[in-house]
């Protein structure tokens, strides 16, 4: 099931069960997770992107590692809210993620980049240390703004 609206994921998520955050790019994939109490989201370790198999599988071993009950897939929509090209290729992204049995939520990131790129500025973190880290640290900010529209 893929769905837009936090309240139809939150119907569709079992009782318990962690949460990862995506943020997919044509090269990384920012990854991120929560606790079970659904309060805070933290980013791990970027994914390398290669072939879409060897993606999925790296995702399919970290999903069964932390439990993870449910993805929720940032969706990069244009500032006035229409879809681009990289939209549509993350929803194809999302659209194969369904083999993973999992309910996704594909949830507006227009902001979290730039949101993320500020905050790690403003904390006097090197440029060098800021692309390392930055796809990861969106998707947290991705995954946090869901749980916030779902428990808030």
């Amino acid at each position: 099931m893929i769905t837009s609206s936090a309240l139809d994921f939150y119907d569709a998520l079992p009782d318990g069960g962690r949460l990862a955050g995506l943020d997919v790019g044509t090269k990384t994939i920012g990854v991120a997770y929560c606790d079970a109490g659904w309060a805070f989201a933290t980013p791990d370790k970027t994914i390398i992107r290669k072939k879409f198999t060897v993606d999925l599988a790296i995702l399919r071993e970290r999903i069964v590692q932390e439990k993870i009950a449910g993805l929720v897939i940032g969706l990069p929509l244009n500032m006035d809210g229409t879809d681009s090209p990289r939209t549509q290729s993350t929803r194809a992204f999302a659209k194969n993620c369904e083999v993973l049995g999992l309910p996704i939520l594909m949830w507006d990131e227009r902001w979290s980049t730039a949101a993320v790129e500020r905050a790690m500025i403003a904390a006097d973190i090197s440029r060098a240390k800021r692309a390392e880290r930055v796809d990861s640290a969106a998707a947290a900010f991705i995954l946090q703004g869901a749980l916030d529209a779902m428990v808030g």
